[in-house]
């Protein structure tokens, strides 16, 4: 028996139409389903087609819908590590679909609740009156959206991000956002990564185009082969172990650890259909065959900690929903830094959802809860009266006619002005 596991995550390239993007996946899918790349197999002392038992992709919602239509009538399993559109929870048309990453659905409930949790009922779009404003946008509109703000810097608001900006260190040289609060996917330390990403050789670099690409870039030479006249030529004492880089840093993999629980989570499918408990040992049959409709039954039951975090799917193939809540605080020198403050767990009851462990720096530095509603409270004395044509958040406070009286905060009343 032969398993391979395929993980189909393209490289950054230019920015380029959906489309070719979508091509690319839908070749590399077919080429799965038809186990085109050959696997050596010692028993037999023959090289034949390799079994697709699982396949870890993609990194967008689209060309993972694209890989899910057609490897998903084969039986063979996607688990995705960054796809979030909610409508691969759709398990009608993507049954085989499962994802480590949260959906969106699940992070737009959260920005609901953590607006609820701080008890704000004024909020905006960009510009408003409102003084808390939810990003809920993809990281390259933000920027947009940033860059345009930045020509004219807006009056202080209390930003609230999606993963998808809030934890991008890219944007944190916008000043204005100090004080911003969204959620964030968890981090790890993966044991182990760190040293296997510095023990490159030469010769690897040599081999791999997109080794040779990464080490000319870092260095700022070419490799031999690629120098032309006048060019700085690495010559052989670079370390990259001094190198200062995303590459080398290894303390703030979210994506990363998504990728390292998708493949685990297919790992453990496949030990849990050839290996049985007897007399309270694991035996395993690693020559039997393995069946794709029994590993992708297998896929949907597995439930394992790995390096400090649960994995596990709903009958949607989703996980659980577990968000860090990152803060961005600035320092004595000024500049900003991520601060993870506290855990958002949707498994919690409800009510108990958040667990926030440190103290929040809010907009312009401040200690205390801003405050964004369309109306103060009214005190006692008054009465609430809608403002016509607003949102029952936005209201009058009228003192109480002769012969009554409210001795309550927001004493309701009904008539509209």
């Amino acid at each position: 028996m032969h398993t391979m596991i395929y993980d189909y995550t393209s490289k950054p390239e230019p920015p380029q139409c959906s489309g070719s993007v979508d091509a690319v996946a839908v070749h590399v899918a077919f080429q799965l389903s038809n186990g085109l790349e050959p696997a050596f197999h010692p028993g037999e002392r023959c090289s034949r087609s390799g079994m697709v038992m699982g396949v870890v992709a993609e990194s967008g919602s689209t060309p993972s819908i694209s890989i899910s239509r057609i490897i998903g009538p084969f039986n063979i399993p996607q688990v995705s590590h960054f796809a979030t559109c909610a409508c691969l929870s759709d398990k009608q048309q993507y049954p085989t679909f499962f994802r480590t990453v949260p959906s969106d659905q699940f992070q737009a409930v959260a920005l609901a609740k953590l607006v609820k949790h701080f008890g704000w009922t004024w909020i905006g779009a960009v510009r408003s009156t409102a003084l808390v404003v939810v990003a809920f946008i993809a990281g390259g509109d933000m920027d947009i959206l940033l860059k345009e703000l930045a020509r004219d810097p807006p009056p202080p608001r209390q930003w609230i991000g999606s993963e998808a900006w809030v934890t991008d260190t890219n944007f944190v040289s916008f000043g204005f956002c100090a004080g911003a609060i969204g959620f964030g996917i968890q981090k790890s330390v993966i044991p182990g990564l760190r040293d296997f990403l510095l023990d490159l050789s030469p010769s690897e670099v040599a081999a791999s185009p997109l080794l040779t690409e990464f080490w000319e870039d870092a260095f700022d030479c070419k490799l031999g082969k690629n120098a032309a006249a006048g060019e700085n030529v690495c010559d052989g004492t670079e370390d990259i172990k001094k190198l200062q880089s995303p590459y080398t840093d290894t303390s703030q993999l979210r994506i990363t650890n998504m990728v390292y629980k998708a493949v685990y989570a297919i790992a453990h499918a496949i030990h849990n259909v050839v290996c049985h408990e007897k007399n309270f040992t694991s035996q395993c049959d690693k020559h039997s065959k393995l069946d794709s409709k029994q590993f992708f039954n297998k896929l949907k039951k597995v439930n394992f900690s790995q390096n400090g975090y649960d994995v596990s799917f709903d009958a949607n193939g989703d996980p659980v929903a577990v968000y860090e809540l990152v803060n961005w605080q600035k320092t004595e020198s000024g500049d900003i830094e991520l601060v993870t403050v506290g855990y958002y767990d949707s498994s919690l009851p409800m009510g108990q959802e958040f667990r926030i462990n440190r103290n929040l720096s809010w907009v312009e530095g401040s200690e205390q809860v801003p405050v964004s509603v369309c109306s103060e409270s009214c005190p006692p004395g008054t009465r609430k009266v809608l403002q016509k044509g607003k949102p029952i958040c936005c209201y009058d406070c009228i003192p109480c006619p002769e012969g009554e009286i409210s001795n309550a905060t927001d004493s309701p009343d009904f008539p509209v002005l």
